[in-house]
């Protein structure tokens, strides 16, 4: 009997210690209930977020992307039209626009020719012609040099008209030449060559280059004779 009890109390010391024994051993693995939760947790692998929050950064980057390019042809289309304006503005001054400002009527820019005309008798007729591309004044009258005289000939005054003679290109202005005037019997000089020379619009004396003529045959003129103002009308030279 006593036997018998020892016998059970070392069957239940045993079994104790193997109880004992597999409660350690099963926390050293890790198999408890919150060890055992963790572990497949921190071991997953994690699923890319396709909602919501990825699409809007998707439509901010493609956003971010696209301003460069909107501002580079912002910036082409203004340098363009820049461009453009100056050179309308160089095309428009190369062309010249409207009005050209008239210059003065010279030797340079005019055909002056000399005539002899039957009515008014002793007279000669002056014709200058605009042979420029702008419209040029005729002022006040020509001074005029038979050859190699000393004195320039004598000035009509009478014959002055109500504006100045403007000419435009291809236009001609007139002036008359009195070769000799009262009193008959006054010393006749004969010439071959005339000089005419065209005055500013102050009248100090003559401007630009003169006109060399070769008079009509058997041309005399006489002291007291005279030169009309340049006219627009042939008709308004003669009647002096």
């Amino acid at each position: 009997m006593r036997n018998h009890i020892r016998t059970t109390a070392l069957a239940a010391t045993a079994l104790l210690a193997a109880l004992s024994l597999t409660a350690c051993g099963g926390n050293e693995n890790g198999n408890d209930g919150k060890s055992g939760a963790a572990a497949p947790a921190a071991n997953s692998t994690a699923t890319p977020d396709t909602g919501k929050d990825a699409k809007d950064a998707k439509e901010t980057d493609s956003g971010k992307a696209d301003a460069p390019a909107e501002n580079v042809s912002t910036a082409s289309k203004s340098s363009t039209g820049g461009s453009g304006s100056g050179s309308g503005k160089s095309s428009s001054g190369a062309t010249g626009g409207g009005s050209k400002s008239p210059v003065t009527c010279t030797g340079s820019n005019t055909k002056v020719t000399v005539s002899k005309v039957s009515r008014p008798i002793n007279h000669l007729l002056l014709t200058a012609t605009n042979t420029g591309s702008v419209p040029c004044y005729a002022y006040h009258a020509p001074a005029l040099r038979f050859d190699d005289a000393q004195s320039a000939f004598p000035v009509l005054r009478d014959s002055i008209p109500q504006a100045v003679v403007t000419l435009a290109p291809g236009q001609s202005a007139y002036a008359s030449i009195g070769l000799s005037g009262e009193p008959d019997g006054q010393e006749l000089h004969k010439s071959t060559h005339l000089t005419v020379y065209f005055t500013g619009k102050a009248d100090q004396g003559s401007t630009g280059a003169p006109a060399e003529l070769t008079l009509p045959a058997g041309t005399s003129w006489g002291d007291n004779g005279f030169v009309t103002y340049w006219q627009s009308e042939m008709a308004d030279a003669l009647t002096y």
